[in-house]
């Protein structure tokens, strides 16, 4: 008689992240897509787990994330917005704004997926037809006079009700009530709708902790400013994966050692400030991990990280193993050490993950979630008197635009359905951490090399290696040359204004923009955004910008799948 298998573990992990949309030489938001998120992918996450509490997953919450959220929450709270697009939305006088605020409204205000989140409401369509049949009379200097105070009104609510959550729709009468109104808003209607955003936007934070303290999700965290550590340690750190791969003029990142230790204690230092406690793991950006990177988060005390399926593959190689059946290798932790510290490693389940991220959204919910099961049965059945750990991780606010509903029914379905398995049982890292101390599972493989690489790919080919990203590269090591060399003479206000923007330029958000395969609406206004970060940087260092800093770095000009916001662990 068969053996009976062990239960399978199953770690969700949803990545929430976004960049410093701050301009610093302003205190303006450049981008809205904080406070946007917030109201439908980082409210609607959070309901589905108060609604479920027997579902456990975890989530990672980078640290410039939070501090955006709760910097939205104290301009709401205050009435000081300081988003041009969220303050439009409550502008008493629409027909007195200028071109610059005309043309903000109607370049925003259609971002969104068309099929999921323009054209399911008639309203919200007809404004969009309207303006494409005004548009080509406008003439270049941008004449608003066909578009009135009224159609402005119109669409910057609707554009905000699009960027609503299921479960903010279901819960809110203020919403359901403007939805079901439809035209003709008025600034009270508009300011009703601004009180749900701000109330929205408070409770975040609160709501995981809340969740997080009863123990039923894990909260990690990442270098403060999402850099990817490898790089900053050492560019050569790209030819474990890509022993061809052109690198930057620069041969080193100067100072990146030290740098890349900043964004870990400052993450650390954040995380305990918001949530009470130190993380007892760490998604490193990008999923970016070589020895050193993991070394350097264990002689933080970080117990667990994890990156793809890419990277423990590349690292099996290296280290002369098979990896002919990833049934073999893929669903356990694994140690790595530096002799002295050690840290567990999770390895993502390409598969599974890009599903859920890009497949599952074409599906009916239930037949997505059969499969989803389906698939970890089969794995669980594979070698079956094998403990087995399914780590699935995928970015937890871009893939739900593309699912009907915002992935709400896809959500609430698969959660059930994953809590009444007999045979899974839904766990966090720590859990995985803690089975492995007690002896209640088996102990830890000790991986022998690691071959740096990201969760793409198992590279770095997102970041570096073509030429618009390592022209990126360079304009940032220049930056920090001239730091080096100026920061000590600064006074002390000035010091910390400019350490304070050089992490964000460290950031990988703007590498990852770069290239001729991402749109070139999306790409321009990133490298607008890094430029003027790197610009802000030689101002407060009381230096001349660099001529090449007012040039574009990238043109882009492509049409990257889910736009560009995700990319899959392999090649579809």
């Amino acid at each position: 008689m068969a053996p009976t298998p062990p239960k399978l573990h199953l770690n969700l992990y949803w990545h929430m992240h976004q960049p410093d949309y701050r301009d610093l030489s302003t205190g303006e938001y450049v981008l809205p897509w904080t406070y946007l998120h917030a109201m439908k992918d980082y409210s609607d996450m959070v309901f589905h787990l108060e609604q479920n509490p027997k579902a456990r997953v975890s989530f990672n919450f980078v640290p410039i994330l939070v501090e955006q959220l709760l910097d939205y929450a104290e301009q709401l709270e205050s009435n000081t917005i300081r988003d041009p697009l969220l303050a439009l939305l409550v502008e008493p006088d629409l027909a007195a704004i200028n071109e610059d605020k005309c043309r903000l409204i109607v370049d925003s205000c259609f971002k969104a997926h068309h099929e999921k989140m323009l054209s399911p409401f008639p309203h919200y369509q007809r404004l969009l037809n309207i303006y494409q049949q005004v548009e080509p009379m406008m003439t270049d200097s941008y004449d608003f006079h066909y578009l009135s105070e009224q159609y402005k009104a119109d669409l910057l609510v609707w554009y905000h009700l699009a960027w609503c959550g299921e479960s903010l729709r279901q819960e809110s009468k203020v919403i359901q009530g403007l939805m079901e109104k439809g035209v003709l808003f008025t600034l009270e209607d508009r300011e009703q709708l601004l009180v749900e955003i701000k109330e929205t936007i408070k409770s975040l934070v609160p709501r995981y902790k809340a969740l997080m303290q009863s123990g039923q999700i894990e909260i990690s965290t990442t270098p403060y400013y999402h850099p990817i550590l490898p790089l900053l340690i050492d560019f050569d750190s790209t030819k474990d994966a890509m022993p061809d791969a052109p690198l930057p003029t620069h041969t080193q990142y100067a100072g990146g050692a030290s740098r890349a230790k900043a964004h870990v204690e400052a993450a650390q230092q954040y995380h305990q400030e918001v949530f009470g406690e130190l993380p007892n793991g760490m998604w490193p950006a990008e999923g970016g991990v070589s020895h050193p990177a993991l070394s350097l988060m264990a002689e933080h005390g970080v117990k667990w990280a994890a990156t793809g399926q890419g990277v423990l593959a590349n690292s099996l190689i290296k280290s002369g193993e098979s990896v002919v059946d990833k049934h073999q290798y893929l669903y356990a932790p694994y140690r790595i050490t530096n002799g002295k510290d050690s840290i567990l490693c999770f390895f993502r389940d390409d598969s599974l993950s890009d599903k859920i991220g890009f497949e599952y959204s074409k599906m009916h919910s239930s037949d997505a979630v059969k499969d989803f099961i389906d698939n970890l049965e089969s794995i669980r059945n594979i070698n079956p008197k094998k403990p087995k750990v399914v780590s699935v991780i995928l970015d937890g606010e871009n893939a739900w635009e593309y699912y009907p509903y915002n992935g709400f029914y896809f959500l609430k379905e698969l959660y059930e359905a994953l809590v009444n398995h007999p045979d899974i049982i839904m766990s966090t890292f720590s859990d995985i951490v803690e089975l492995k101390k007690s002896g209640h599972f088996p102990k830890a493989e000790v991986l022998p090399e690691i071959a740096a690489g990201s969760w793409v790919y198992g590279t770095f080919s997102t970041w570096i290696g073509s030429e618009d990203k390592n022209n990126a590269w360079d304009l940032l090591c220049d930056a920090k040359l001239m730091y080096d060399k100026v920061i000590n003479g600064l006074d002390a206000e000035k010091q910390t204004a400019a350490e304070r923007q050089l992490a964000i330029c460290e950031g990988s958000d703007w590498f990852w923009w770069f290239g001729d395969y991402n749109a070139s609406d999306s790409v321009e206004s990133f490298d607008q955004l890094y430029r003027r970060n790197l610009i802000n940087l030689y101002e407060l260092m009381g230096q001349v910008v660099p001529d090449n800093l007012h040039k574009a770095i990238s043109e882009g000009g492509g049409d990257a799948e889910n736009s560009g916001t995700m990319r899959r662990g392999q090649d579809a």
